[in-house]
């Protein structure tokens, strides 16, 4: 899912909501994945019938993309990850009873179609991340993102994966209204060659080393009309009825490209599955992030980032940020830019936030 029409006047009505800590900041603690390194490629065929997967565990249902202030999603998505030395693989389980697709052309919009979207951030950053989405017929649109789009994107639709190894078994008959259908699954295999391209990070991975990931299931609401599916209309404006988002890690608004709040997955050597739980670094950044997001709103009042900046207190559902961490961050303005910089008492580690959402960790430029 993209950026979407009226975002930029929600996200200035949640920054300033955020402020005065009106509504839960975000989804905490973050999901958590343990992927476990195997021994040879999968085959890539949609079903997940090997018995390779088995030494994946299925992440929790998904959940609406807002989190428990919606409605449970209709249908169950859930996934599941594994990687070796050539692919980092993904696969997904999708229950549907009315499975439709409409796009065959390779870079469509394939959101525009019910889908199944991969969002990986491998240096956790919020930069240079890669966006996969197919729908039932295994039309692929894959994209890298420069920036989040809140931070002036922009999205290159023209870089392709190559390499890219994608599959769709459909459990029921697309398109036919007449039948009860049961559900799609997919697999992916995206190489480490191409995600190397857009971080400094290991690809492959080493065993330990955390990214940031998540899932994205978009349904829309059909109905039958002369014997086709079509999406259900508000019969006041003619115009689609809203679809869902479903998601692993929940995204607390309507908008995939906030990266902070994607799922952690770690990449294990062995078949470990004991649970992966934020660390002391990852609530530190999350503290930065609601500072980030309060300046955003004292911006909103003017023209230029203010010069002087004291940091709110923490928002209700905020974790606790580890003493060691020396709170508050120091705020650097320079003309249109700044800087938040934490830093760590006992080894001088740092995290630094720019002004165009980019994280840096260990004083990395």
């Amino acid at each position: 899912m993209k950026s979407l029409p009226g975002l930029s006047l929600l996200a200035a009505l949640l920054l300033t909501t955020l402020a005065h800590a009106e509504v839960r900041p975000g989804p905490w603690p973050l999901q958590g994945y343990p992927c476990q390194r195997i021994a040879h490629e999968i085959v890539i065929d949609g079903k997940l019938d090997e018995a390779i997967w088995s030494a994946a565990p299925w992440t929790r249902p998904f959940v609406d993309i807002e989190g428990d202030i919606r409605p449970d999603p209709r249908h169950e998505t859930r996934a599941r990850m594994l990687w070796d030395d050539t692919y980092f693989y993904v696969a997904a389980q999708m229950d549907e009873p009315h499975l439709w697709a409409t796009l065959r052309e390779r870079d469509s919009v394939i959101y525009y179609d019910n889908d199944f979207e991969v969002f990986i951030d491998p240096d956790g950053d919020s930069h240079l991340y890669t966006e996969i989405e197919l729908n039932a017929f295994n039309t692929v649109w894959d994209l890298l993102l420069i920036k989040p789009y809140r931070n002036g994107g922009p999205a290159i639709h023209a870089w392709d994966i190559p390499g890219l190894r994608t599959a769709v078994h459909l459990d029921g008959s697309v398109n036919d209204p007449s039948d009860t259908d049961r559900g799609w699954s997919v697999e992916i295999a995206i190489p480490w060659a191409v995600l190397k391209e857009t971080t400094s990070t290991a690809c492959p991975p080493n065993p330990g080393d955390r990214w940031r990931v998540n899932f994205s299931r978009v349904q829309w609401q059909l109905e039958t009309v002369d014997g086709a599916y079509r999406k259900m209309t508000d019969p006041l404006t003619g115009k689609s009825l809203p679809e869902n988002n479903w998601v692993w890690s929940q995204q607390r608004v309507i908008a995939m490209h906030e990266p902070e709040h994607w799922g952690i997955v770690e990449f294990r050597a062995a078949d470990n599955h004991t649970p992966v739980l934020p660390d002391d670094r990852d609530a530190a950044a999350w503290h930065l992030r609601f500072a980030a997001y309060y300046l955003a709103e004292l911006r909103s009042a003017g023209d230029t980032w203010p010069e002087t900046f004291a940091a709110p207190a923490p928002a209700p559902g905020t974790p606790d940020l580890d003493p060691a961490w020396n709170w508050p961050p120091a705020y650097v303005r320079t003309g249109g830019r700044y800087t938040l910089t934490l830093t760590r008492s006992d080894n001088e580690e740092a995290l630094i936030l720019h002004e165009d959402g980019r994280l840096v960790h260990d004083r990395e430029k």
